[in-house]
């Protein structure tokens, strides 16, 4: 199966470190963010990566290559301008084949059991299964409504407070059929969050939530006080 890893994000909110490179190429505890996030695809039995860039897009090729010597075949996605996280999508789907695929946003640190996740999505006869975190501050992130069943009743981008009483956010790990392309324009740029999944609900899609237990766990790293807390957790966890 193959891995859609988003990384041509411009990484606004972590400025200055963004400046000069992609967000996830922004070193994390020592190492670029990047590298975790392949690591843990590696150990989860992914190795055919499809990652889409945009902004200084040499530092990443560079970095990484074709995979080659890292075990792994990784193929590239450059967009000239950006299509948003499901945009990306449908511009690589030549490049993903025709088959099931993974979709990764590479600017958090994860760790998830990709196997039990893929169960439950092949189990669901679902098209779209979305990871879920538990988050006590939502009103940053896509929130997840979820129905006894587990499928998401509604999905809402960035909610206004007082707008739904969910904890439980979108951690940018979406495990996809052919079938979600359907619902992705292709002549302007489209969000998971905020276009595809709100249209596959309304459609009556069901999509599946997983929802994410410890161990599995997402760290955020999408401001300085983000990146200063997650190396803080990081360098404890490594000296443990």
């Amino acid at each position: 199966m193959k891995a859609m890893l988003l990384a041509a994000g411009l990484g606004s909110r972590l400025r200055p470190w963004t400046d000069d490179r992609p967000k996830c190429m922004v070193e994390v505890a020592g190492r670029p963010l990047i590298d975790w996030t392949i690591d843990w695809l590696v150990s989860q039995g992914i190795t055919e990566l499809v990652i889409n860039l945009h902004h200084r897009p040499e530092i990443l090729g560079a970095h990484l290559g074709n995979g080659r010597t890292l075990g792994l075949s990784i193929q590239y996605s450059r967009e000239e301008w950006l299509r948003g996280t499901a945009g990306a999508v449908a511009a690589a789907s030549v490049l993903l084949g025709p088959s099931r695929f993974l979709v990764v946003y590479a600017d958090n640190l994860m760790r998830c059991d990709l196997r039990r996740l893929l169960e439950r999505h092949v189990a669901s006869s679902v098209p779209m299964t979305v990871a879920l975190h538990w988050r006590e501050d939502v009103f940053g992130s896509g929130v997840a409504e979820i129905d006894g069943s587990g499928h998401i009743r509604r999905f809402v981008e960035k909610p206004a407070p007082g707008t739904t009483t969910s904890h439980w956010v979108s951690a940018g790990l979406l495990a996809c059929e052919p079938a979600v392309l359907d619902y992705i324009p292709l002549d302007r740029p489209s969000d998971f969050g905020r276009d595809v999944i709100p249209a596959m609900v309304l459609a009556q899609e069901r999509i599946q939530g997983y929802r994410m237990q410890s161990p599995e766990r997402l760290l955020w790293i999408d401001t300085p006080q983000d990146l200063a807390r997650t190396e803080q957790q990081l360098a404890q966890e490594l000296l443990s």
